[in-house]
């Protein structure tokens, strides 16, 4: 069960005690994100049925589909700049020829799945967790576990199965586009014809680095879903909960983000 009786805790009377509180509280809140993970894996098996995929393409629409705008002009811009400031740096040397290197494998590796992730926490991250917190304060999830129908299958597993297909797929498209902003600048500013910027670009990229975005893309799309609909089961306090709660798992998906992106890079490189 998903629903819970509101708790009350008698207040801390010292500022060890308000520590070890806050300490317990995130442990018992991440056990219960990583047990909520592990239900809607578990439910993926119900993904194939037609109601599921019905509503798996609807999720995949509004987590891809109109999060591409706001995508492309942050990839864009991201390319051009990372561009700009390598060729900058590199001029002093004169081998600003090879910007494509930096470019490329900066976006396939890091930027790209980095990016795409911090935009859809921004974007869908909050939306899912204001939706499912306006239906935890209305009720909505208590009547559907009374009527039998599981939360998790109903409104997390759609979700996550959707970002997890849209997330590596957009952070490719990122990695593209900042690479195309990242050749722009190099034809336009630093002097660089496009055959030799994509040449260096092309020569030291590995698919390795491929690999590794779309896995840090994989994992970020999971992150994002399982602490929004997490800080939505939890909403509390009406209206004012839900906007603390959609700034709430805003603040922890970004947070989470930057550091399992780091422990990925260091796992495999």
């Amino acid at each position: 069960m998903l629903t819970r009786e509101p708790e009350h805790f008698p207040p801390s009377v010292n500022t060890v005690g308000r520590m070890g509180r806050t300490v317990l509280f995130s442990l018992r809140r991440t056990g219960q994100a990583v047990i909520l993970l592990i239900l809607a894996i578990i439910n993926i098996r119900y993904a194939l049925t037609k109601r599921a995929q019905r509503e798996i393409v609807i999720q995949m629409f509004a987590s891809g589909i109109r999060s591409l705008g706001v995508i492309t002009v942050v990839a864009f811009f991201t390319g051009m700049i990372l561009a700009l400031q390598t060729g900058i740096a590199l001029r002093e040397f004169n081998q600003e020829v090879n910007i494509g290197t930096a470019v490329m494998v900066s976006m396939l590796r890091e930027m790209g799945p980095f990016m795409t992730g911090l935009i859809l926490a921004a974007a869908v991250g909050s939306s899912i967790a204001a939706q499912i917190g306006t239906m935890t304060i209305s009720e909505e999830i208590a009547a559907l576990e009374l009527m039998g129908i599981d939360p998790v299958r109903f409104l997390v597993m759609p979700r996550l199965v959707a970002m997890m297909i849209m997330t590596p797929l957009l952070a490719f498209y990122t990695s593209i586009i900042g690479i195309l902003g990242g050749g722009i600048v190099g034809i336009t500013q630093l002097g660089v014809p496009w055959v030799k910027y994509m040449q260096n670009a092309t020569m030291y990229a590995e698919t390795k680095d491929l690999y590794v975005g779309l896995l840090k893309a994989f994992i970020f799309g999971i992150i994002i879903t399982i602490v929004a609909c997490k800080q939505g089961f939890d909403t509390t306090q009406g209206a004012v909960g839900v906007g603390l709660g959609t700034r709430q798992s805003v603040i922890t998906s970004f947070l989470l983000i930057l550091i399992s992106g780091y422990f990925i890079t260091r796992l495999f490189y």
